[in-house]
């Protein structure tokens, strides 16, 4: 969950410890887990709905000098034998109670975390790295769209939480089916509109479609990259003429690439734009 159109807040450098207390099937797909800390500090004052910590998996076999320290590890081992980094959206943390929750996509055996969410039992541990987050509700905004697919479905439920009850909100989430639908908590004044891959929905075209509101929106719109920057980012601010200000916009991943290679196409997607 990269730097989006709203500025983000700088992340915390303390690394928190966390340990795995339950799990949740929450859609075939999407797992919550459950962590306790012993110190939840580091989200102390954070109130981004889009919240985000930064993973780290040892890699299998190799032994880390403890406590794990990824900026001293950087350059005496070899870069293959680093940890792996993945970006997540933290819910609900209580930082009385040292609790917080991540939900992850799953995918089988593809990838890094899923496969550590799929077989996580109490017990387990992790160290995040942040919190960092830029986005919450305007409570002042007169209607707020919020779309993206699964893996922004933790920061959308965060969103919807925070929304006043008789909100205005329009939400359009993509995912596999009808089995796919979470269970969301919706302000009075909220819809949803579910987009199904297996109908051949795509979100792009369901967001072009929807029926703009009157008055000033506030949007949360993240998801594939491809399909957030260069679908929906050009809609919203060039067609719509929406403010930066009021957009909230980024790719949390990319097709047929890995968190590595989808942070080197956003670094090329801003190049090729600061040199327009």
């Amino acid at each position: 969950m990269e730097p989006s159109e709203i500025a983000r807040t700088q992340e915390s450098t303390l690394p928190t410890h966390l340990t795995v207390t339950s799990t949740e099937q929450l859609t075939p797909r999407l797992r919550r887990v459950w962590f306790h800390s012993d110190d939840l500090s580091a989200f102390e004052g954070s109130d981004a709905t889009d919240r985000y910590v930064k993973l780290v998996f040892p890699r299998p076999g190799v032994v880390y000098p403890e406590p794990l320290d990824l900026r001293a590890l950087r350059g005496t081992i070899p870069p293959e034998d680093l940890p792996v980094v993945r970006t997540y959206t933290a819910l609900f943390p209580d930082v009385a109670a040292g609790t917080v929750a991540i939900d992850f996509v799953v995918h089988g055996d593809e990838g890094v975390a899923g496969p550590w969410a799929a077989a996580a039992q109490p017990g387990d541990t992790l160290l995040a790295n942040g919190p960092g987050g830029g986005y919450r509700p305007d409570p002042d905004a007169d209607w707020h769209l919020l779309a993206g697919d699964e893996s922004a479905i933790p920061a959308i439920t965060a969103a919807l939480h925070a929304l006043r009850p008789d909100a205005v909100a329009e939400v359009v989430l993509l995912v596999d089916d009808s089995a796919h639908h979470p269970e969301l908590v919706l302000p009075a004044g909220a819809s949803v509109t579910w987009v199904h891959r297996a109908d051949g929905g795509d979100l792009v075209e369901s967001v072009r479609a929807l029926e703009w509101r009157a008055g000033r929106v506030q949007v949360f719109v993240h998801g594939e990259g491809g399909a957030v920057m260069h679908g929906l980012r050009p809609y919203l601010l060039r067609e719509r003429g929406l403010d930066r200000h009021q957009v909230s916009v980024s790719g949390y991943w990319r097709l047929g690439r890995t968190e590595e290679g989808f942070r080197d196409w956003k670094s090329e997607l801003a190049a090729s734009e600061a040199a327009r």
